[in-house]
């Protein structure tokens, strides 16, 4: 489009050139040959030849001027310009008409009546002055050059009158003054032309920002004239009647086209208006309608005050774990995962339904159902969105809000976002409908969030370990680290409730680090005791992909001198689903500091078995769910994992039929009620030093993948047999 665009400008200036150069020879030959004429011929025929030749030359150099660069883009531009010029030349033309004819007859006994021919290339003269007027004052800078040109024609062109009317009247002084003032605008417009070719490309003309006072110049004139002709005669006469007529229309037709001009620009106006309004309520990543454009369809459809309208649910909708994909894997990946979401709610939504994208991985929907409805296609969405994103792995919370239960818009996207939350704090990946109560909820969440903060500073934290034995002796030989907190006004709040908030807040990172510290220095008290036991400690995905993990652990090490074969770090398995080769990568560079690794509520998650095959983990725990309502499959899960080189530890065994189900799998490690709850450190120690000592293994310095002795792992269960 530019090369085009600048061709089209190099053909307009050399055809202006040709133009110019045409027209130049034209009134020098006109020029030449009339005064020839003259000198063997009668001078009125020499005359009229004259003044005709000037005429056609001069309307040459013209048509020439306005396609220089910059002095008329477009063809209504130029006639634009012609028409102005035309109502200039009018009132200039009359105004010299009333002073020249009778009867004030300015010039006296030089009045030129014998020669109208004159008249022809005099008004075209003053057309070339009022033309090179217009194009000057509209013409943007640089326009010295097309001015220039516009001066040279208007010289040329009275050198041509006055030679023609020079000849008629014999006035020689008259031709041989007009006659040296005819070369001498001629290398004007000739230097002047070349300086175009040097000055930059000039900006669009826009005929309607500059110069507009000027037409008010020819009615100016037009009307002293008349006042001076009709004061002198009584009358303005024919003359000044077809000045007037010339005038007027040149001015109604700069109307008009003003007029035109006017109303493309108000089209164009329109257009763009339309086309930013669109852009202010459109997401540019997604194509989807943005917040404002969902405020507005809220606004609009469904509480414009027109009455009663069919029921309709406005869904939240909120990626989790998506900034888990933005850091690891980059955001050209996470704007890929977000266009794709996008495209699935689009897919999937019903004609007359909105979807909007609020900001981040943060979506709503406003469904045009009721309520039982909306939430079966609010599972329909949840399901098409937990679908494989480029080998990450997604899942959707959504929350559901009926209008009916909201008095305004702000409510309305209130109550859906208190239905959002509350799905995500109940473990994501459901669809929950706003209750009341949430409100309750929500204030309690952001008074934990708050008192949070200081926590550990107030003494409110404490850590309690929950005994891990070998089977089928039942003997202690690990623990698991839980993280326990007594707020003096909210009471005692549990890890389901606090952790989530700590995730969202950003303090996990800090609790995890005090939590590890504590851990740390109770194993290394243990081992200064003799006691041959192991602690495991739970790894929130935040925390595993810290970029400062791996050395926080190694200093936590050093610190407390303690071997790192004897600390276990446990990862769930919904992590795995965040970004497998990172993940792999983080817990590698882990294993290289000597601490073993374990992979949580194996079975409730999304590992597959390739994954579990390249995942560097030495302990498999199998989920409670599997040990409570399956017996096959917790026999499986305990052959795979012996197959695969790992140790096998059954959590959530709290009845006798659950032990019987995990020792007839030969599964050597369990963990439960059964076996103790979370207890603080000190009964934990009276467990280990009631264990018999001809029991204790000696402890192991490896960490490969291989079968791992009771003596060897201490793998971690939260107090209920979940992870804490």
């Amino acid at each position: 489009m530019l090369v085009s665009s600048a061709r089209r400008r190099a053909g307009r200036r050399r055809h202006a050139h040709h133009l110019l150069a045409a027209g130049s020879a034209i009134i020098a030959l006109t020029a030449v040959a009339g005064l020839g004429v003259a000198l063997t011929a009668h001078s009125q025929i020499a005359a009229r030849l004259i003044a005709l030749g000037m005429v056609a030359g001069a309307v040459t150099l013209l048509a020439g001027m306005l396609m220089l660069p910059g002095a008329a883009d477009t063809g209504a531009t130029a006639l634009q310009h012609l028409l102005d010029g035309l109502a200039i030349a009018g009132s200039v033309w009359f105004l010299g008409w009333a002073l020249v004819a009778a009867p004030t007859r300015i010039l006296g006994a030089l009045t030129p009546y014998p020669c109208w021919m004159l008249l022809l290339p005099l008004g075209v003269a003053v057309l070339a002055l009022g033309l090179t007027t217009m194009v000057s004052v509209r013409m943007p800078r640089p326009r010295g050059g097309s001015a220039g040109v516009g001066a040279g024609i208007t010289a040329a062109a009275l050198a041509g009158a006055g030679i023609s009317g020079g000849v008629c009247l014999e006035w020689s002084g008259v031709v041989l003054a007009s006659a040296l003032l005819l070369p001498a605008g001629l290398t004007v417009i000739a230097i002047a032309a070349r300086a175009t070719d040097r000055e930059p490309e000039p900006a669009e003309v826009d005929t309607t920002r500059r110069g507009a006072a000027v037409v008010f110049l020819p009615m100016v004139v037009l009307t002293g004239a008349a006042t001076y002709q009709t004061l002198r005669t009584g009358s303005i006469g024919t003359v000044g009647a077809a000045a007037g007529c010339l005038v007027l229309v040149a001015l109604v037709g700069r109307q008009y086209l003003a007029l035109r001009d006017v109303r493309r620009g108000a089209e164009r106006l329109r257009e763009r208006e339309a086309h930013f309004r669109g852009l202010a309520h459109t997401d540019p990543l997604t194509g989807l309608a943005n917040r404002r454009g969902m405020l507005r369809v809220l606004h609009h459809e469904v509480f414009s005050g027109d009455g009663e309208k069919e029921p309709c649910v406005l869904l939240g909708i909120d990626m989790d774990g998506f900034k888990s994909v933005n850091d690891l894997r980059g955001h050209d990946v996470g704007d890929r995962v977000l266009m794709e979401v996008g495209g699935r709610l689009r897919m999937h939504l019903r004609p007359g339904d909105a979807v909007a994208r609020l900001g981040g991985d943060e979506f709503a929907v406003l469904l045009w159902a009721g309520e039982d409805e909306a939430e079966k296609i609010a599972l329909r969405l949840l399901d098409a969105l937990a679908a494989p994103y480029e080998q990450v792995f997604l899942s959707a919370s959504i929350g559901m809000a009926a209008a009916r239960s909201a008095g305004d818009v702000e409510t309305l996207m209130r109550n859906a976002d208190l239905a959002l939350r509350y799905a995500k704090a109940r473990g994501k990946s459901r669809v929950e409908r706003y209750r009341p109560a949430y409100d309750h909820l929500l204030r309690r969440r952001t008074t934990l969030e708050h008192e949070l903060r200081g926590a550990i500073e107030r003494d409110e934290m404490r850590v309690v370990f929950q005994p891990v034995v070998a089977l089928p002796s039942a003997r202690p030989v690990g623990a698991e680290t839980l993280l326990r907190w007594t707020h003096p006004e909210l009471g005692s709040v549990g890890p389901d409730e606090f952790i989530p908030a700590a995730e969202e807040s950003g303090l996990i990172s800090k609790l995890g680090r005090w939590v590890l510290d504590q851990a740390c220095r109770r194993l290394a008290a243990w081992l200064r005791d003799g006691h041959d036991v192991w602690v495991s400690v739970n790894v929130s995905p935040r925390e595993l992909h810290a970029p400062d993990y791996v050395g926080q652990v190694a200093e936590a090490l050093n610190a407390h001198r303690v071997p790192p074969q004897r600390l276990v770090l446990e990862v769930t398995e919904h992590a795995v689903a965040t970004d497998l080769d990172e993940l792999c990568r983080r817990l590698r560079a882990l294993r290289d500091t000597g601490v073993r690794i374990a992979l949580d509520d194996f079975g409730a998650g999304y590992s597959s078995l390739g994954q579990l095959r390249d995942l560097p983990v030495d302990i498999l725990k199998i989920d409670r769910k599997l040990v409570v309502a399956s017996e096959p499959l917790v026999d499986v899960v305990v052959r795979l994992g012996h197959r695969l080189g790992l140790e096998v530890l059954a959590e959530g065994i709290s009845a006798p039929a659950h032990l019987a189900v995990v020792e007839a799998s030969g599964c050597r490690f369990g963990q439960g009620f059964l076996f103790g709850g979370g207890v603080p450190a000190e009964h934990l120690e009276a467990q280990l030093r009631a264990a018999s000592p001809a029991h204790r293994v000696p402890a192991a310095a490896g960490h490969g993948r291989r079968a791992i002795s009771a003596g060897q792992i201490a793998p971690a269960v939260d107090g209920d047999g979940s992870s804490g």
